[in-house]
């Protein structure tokens, strides 16, 4: 037999993953154009040209920019007569008020296009400044799924870490400090335009964001896997993204010069991406949006410490298929198939590349965790978990990972 076929055959593939009446239900899959590769960020300039960009907001943060990546960005914009507004008040975990600020500096300018660089929040930043900016209101208006009606202006996403996935997906997630929560936007007009997906500038991060970003990936991956909402596209990709963090998030964290290895990091944090903005999120990204919008805590670090309890609640939901492929992808030995075994290394995984911190760390209280269990109950992410949640299931989660 030709190879596709004893692929296709092989023990590897489970029986689910045939196509039959069940799997071929209607599916929509959205993705943004992409470029991957060494110097695809200087495509930015190129494009921007081709579609009649004349002003672009860039949007970024002072690390980046410190970096070293905008400069080279802005001046290759000025090669194609491209002016470009540089809006760089972007915090991580960017909060409402920014957003608003960045849409008014959009519209005093009259741009006519954004452009992105940085990690997932000067890219979730630029995906509200577009929505405000042709839909009027405010951001937080627009929390939720579907409620963005007019398309954002043309965007451009620049990825500088290797996690969040905002350059691919219909995401954006926003910080509410009132409500002290992070506020998930769910719709396809937040699909950029553009993703130029570049390994290089992640060789600027140290081993500890590197770490955070990459865990941030791997939730992607696994969340996306296990949703309610999965089809045999998005496990590939989910799969995929799985087998390359687990095989080159280590060497990043320890070689950060490492191309080959930022390369995987980059094709992973693609596939994760594409793989989640498809098929969602569960309890991890619920917990974890308000975990992160109480604390002002990093996301990914956020994630890694939820990863392990939660997965030890639902991949007992799954089929012994499933969780076969998933534990092949990880690369997890023959007698650590099981889903208690699968969560507890990832629990070890995070640790082994630096992330010693605990949730009791953080110093929550018995009235900390309910108040974070109930707006995790309402969270957008919980819709596709692939287990009804509880408030009380989830202050359980909870207790455990202080434990």
């Amino acid at each position: 037999m030709n190879g596709y076929h004893d692929a296709w055959v092989s023990p590897h593939r489970q029986p689910e993953a045939i196509i039959t009446a069940d799997t071929r239900e209607l599916r929509k899959f959205v993705a943004p154009e992409i470029l991957y590769g060494d110097g695809a960020r200087f495509m930015a300039g190129p494009y921007a040209q081709r579609i009649g960009m004349r002003r672009v907001l860039a949007v970024t943060d002072p690390g980046v920019v410190a970096a070293g990546w905008v400069a080279p960005l802005l001046e290759s914009l000025g090669e194609h007569d491209i002016e470009a507004v540089l809006f760089q008040d972007v915090r991580p975990n960017p909060i409402a008020d920014q957003i608003m600020r960045g849409a008014e500096t959009y519209l005093e300018h009259s741009c006519d296009g954004i452009i992105a660089i940085g990690g997932g929040s000067p890219l979730d930043c630029a995906k509200g400044v577009g929505v405000v900016a042709t839909n009027g209101g405010h951001v937080l208006d627009y929390e939720g799924v579907d409620r963005v009606e007019t398309p954002m202006p043309p965007l451009v996403c620049i990825p500088t870490t290797a996690g969040s996935g905002a350059d691919v997906s219909q995401f954006a997630i926003i910080t509410d400090p009132v409500r002290r929560l992070k506020a998930a936007l769910i719709s396809k007009s937040l699909v950029p335009d553009l993703a130029l997906v570049d390994p290089e500038p992640l060789t600027t991060m140290d081993a500890g964001l590197t770490a955070t970003t990459g865990m941030d990936a791997l939730v992607h991956a696994i969340e996306a896997y296990v949703s309610n909402a999965s089809w045999s596209l998005t496990d590939e990709l989910a799969l995929a993204a799985m087998r390359l963090v687990a095989r080159s998030l280590p060497q990043s964290v320890e070689h950060p010069d490492d191309l080959d290895a930022r390369g995987a990091m980059a094709q992973a944090s693609l596939d994760a991406g594409l793989a989640f903005s498809n098929a969602s999120l569960g309890a991890v990204h619920a917990l974890a949006h308000a975990l992160g919008g109480l604390l002002d805590a990093p996301h990914g670090e956020c994630n890694a410490l939820l990863l392990g309890p939660v997965m030890r609640r639902t991949l007992p939901e799954l089929s012994h298929a499933r969780t076969e492929r998933m534990a092949d992808a990880l690369g997890l030995p023959p007698t650590m198939r099981a889903g208690a075994d699968i969560a507890s290394w990832l629990t070890e995984f995070s640790k082994a590349i630096g992330m010693t911190s605990s949730l009791a760390d953080y110093g929550l209280t018995e009235e900390t965790i309910w108040d974070l269990a109930a707006k995790a109950g309402a969270d957008a992410c919980l819709a596709t978990n692939p287990w009804d949640a509880t408030t009380d299931d989830l202050v359980g989660i909870l207790h455990d990972a202080i434990a």
